[in-house]
């Protein structure tokens, strides 16, 4: 052995902090999204003594660092890393951990914790992190010793990106962080009954699976987050490809399959295509790859491809059979199984079939009312998704109608440039999920379409994109209202207005029956987004005619730094199609 490699392997003194930074560098990260406090202050001394090697983005809320993370995560595929202090600044983290457990989401997540003596005692600013998150994380690490420091490292980061992958919480004692040990960096990992990545499917199965599409006169391909996840996108594309077969997407699946593909039948659910749904409905064989048969896309399960034999291919053994019976489960990787189906599969005989889909979709396309002299949501992103069809472009939504109205109207022809808060629905998610993709790629456009009670969830990032330099752009659809409960009360609910007028309190929509028409604007504007805006230093404007949208879209993607585009739109628009909770395709709502 040289002597330089011995030397490189030889066990270092090293502190707890410095530890847990050089584990970071080891395994990749070069970029942490991290706010300082009492018991994680070690950590960040630590990280000035990596110099470049890791880039430390100081979010302005630890919830708006967390998401960061996972836009980082979401549009790479890697690992994204968060840190905070102990107490409140650990729980600031909780909604967003949770939300990457249900989006499946590998992410680290770094909170100090009190002194291991005062653990325990109530200590000033102490939560026990570990218990708070055992159901919201993949794993989770409190660590009490610093031997086991690299190797929790290691194994958090095994944990976070292999099978299905998801959030690890590493709990970080003050003490532990400031103790020193002679340690070895690269210890082997002890993880006994972790079996994350299945055998390859057997070939029996693959024909078992071509045999069922070879008989098929109707089938369908519902494909989801994993396919994305498990960079399955090409594999799926030459499946389509070759066999013909329409195929749908979840919500997580968009941009696996481009809309220009003939066979594409955009993505189904409570929001989805009606032609997606009616297909799917019609059936006779659903090819379920990398989903969960959320509720949001089955509506009454029992009656979701109820004439429809069903093949699951999930990495994740525990979600075949879990929320719908499936005729052929395969607990399987999704890039193999398509890859070994490519190889025998044959086009089955579904010419009638195709045309059927084919017609579904010019009888019920997405649509909107194009001859409103203001602007309509539709209206703003569709324009916005032509103007940057030949763009660089990731877009980031929160949650609402706006985020359904994004992923009806901007076509997405890659995967891991649509990012939304899916499985949790969080507001708040749409601004700092777009720092972190524009960390990641600084070189692209990162677009965060947005609504105005979503945005205020999480404003303060603001500051951070202009203080970190993070150009990204905020197209806000400004309603004024909470536009979804508005139009959950509009169609169940005899129009009764309860806390969803976001302006001030003496404003005849704040409460009582409405009587708004479908084009009503609040014309008491509050806040004012654009003075916000341009008080953290980003570039900003207001438009509401019609005529000005491209133009103003065209002047916030060419300003060199962040800007808000603050659109006035009307508050009655409701998103359509819809199916009602718990209801089926047949009770969908057209019009």
């Amino acid at each position: 052995m040289s002597t330089a490699k011995a030397a490189a392997t030889e066990p270092k003194v090293m502190t707890g902090a410095d530890i847990l930074v050089k584990s970071l560098v080891d395994h990749g990260v070069d970029v942490l999204f991290a706010y300082p406090g009492g018991c994680s202050m070690p950590l960040h001394q630590a990280l000035t003594r990596f110099g470049d090697s890791i880039r430390t983005i100081l979010p302005r809320h630890e919830q708006g660092g967390a998401f960061a993370a996972q836009g980082y995560s979401r549009s790479t595929g890697k690992v994204g890393v968060v840190m905070a202090t102990s107490g409140p600044g650990a729980t600031n983290l909780v909604t967003a951990i949770a939300d990457a457990k249900l989006d499946s989401i590998p992410m680290i997540c770094i909170t100090g914790q009190v002194p291991t003596v005062a653990i325990g005692s109530d200590a000033f600013q102490e939560t026990p992190m570990v218990e708070i998150c055992r159901g919201i994380t993949k794993h989770h690490y409190l660590v009490t010793d610093l031997a086991d420091l690299p190797r929790i490292m290691k194994e958090a980061f095994y944990i976070a990106t292999s099978g299905r992958p998801g959030p690890v919480l590493v709990d970080m004692p003050k003490d532990i962080q400031l103790s020193t040990q002679e340690i070895d960096m690269d210890p082997p990992m002890d993880l006994p009954g972790y079996d994350p990545s299945p055998a390859a499917v057997p070939s029996e199965t693959i024909r078992q699976i071509a045999a069922a599409i070879k008989l098929a006169r109707r089938p369908m391909i519902y494909a989801g987050g994993g396919v994305v996840i498990g960079s399955a996108s090409e594999e799926l594309r030459e499946f389509v490809k070759k066999t013909g077969i329409p195929v749908t997407t979840t919500v997580m699946g968009i941009g696996t399959i481009p809309p220009e593909q003939e066979h594409s039948m955009s993505w189904l659910g409570m929001h989805g295509a009606a032609y997606a749904n009616y297909a799917v409905r019609d059936c006779d064989l659903l090819i379920a790859l990398g989903v969960r048969f959320d509720d949001r896309v089955t509506g009454k399960v029992e009656a979701f491809a109820k004439d429809a034999k069903i093949i699951h291919v999930d990495i994740d053994g525990s979600e075949l059979n879990k929320n719908k019976q499936a005729h052929i489960p395969v607990r399987g990787d999704v890039k193999q199984v398509l890859t070994e189906l490519n190889k025998v599969v044959q086009k089955p005989e579904i010419a009638e079939w195709q045309q059927h889909c084919d017609d579904l979709k010019a009888k019920y396309p997405f649509k909107y009312d194009e001859n409103f002299d203001g602007i309509l949501q539709q209206h703003a992103i569709k324009t916005l998704s032509d103007i940057t069809a030949e763009m660089d472009t990731y877009i980031t939504v929160g949650v609402g109608q706006h985020q359904m109205w994004a992923a009806q109207f901007y076509q997405f022809r890659r995967p891991r440039t649509w990012h939304s808060s899916s499985g949790l629905g969080t507001m708040g998610f749409g601004l700092p999920a777009a720092m972190g993709v524009q960390a990641a790629h600084p070189n692209s456009l990162v677009v965060d379409i947005d609504g105005d009670g979503s945005f205020q969830m999480n404003i303060q990032e603001l500051a951070t994109c202009f203080c970190e330099e993070l150009p990204v752009k905020v197209l806000l659809l400004n309603n004024q209202h909470l536009g979804m409960v508005v139009q959950w009360e509009d169609r169940f609910m005899d129009r009764n207005r309860a806390h969803t007028y976001l302006g001030p309190i003496h404003h005849n929509e704040a409460a009582g029956n409405s009587s708004a028409d479908r084009f009503s604007y609040a014309e008491e504007r509050y806040p004012d987004f654009v003075k916000i805006a341009q008080g953290y230093g980003c570039g900003a404007a207001t438009i509401r005619k019609k005529a000005d949208l491209e133009g103003a879209l065209r002047e916030m993607i060419e300003h060199k730094g962040p800007y808000l585009l603050d659109v006035q739109v009307p508050y009655q628009e409701h998103v359509l199609p819809m199916i009602p909770g718990g209801q089926t395709v047949d009770d969908m709502i057209l019009e």
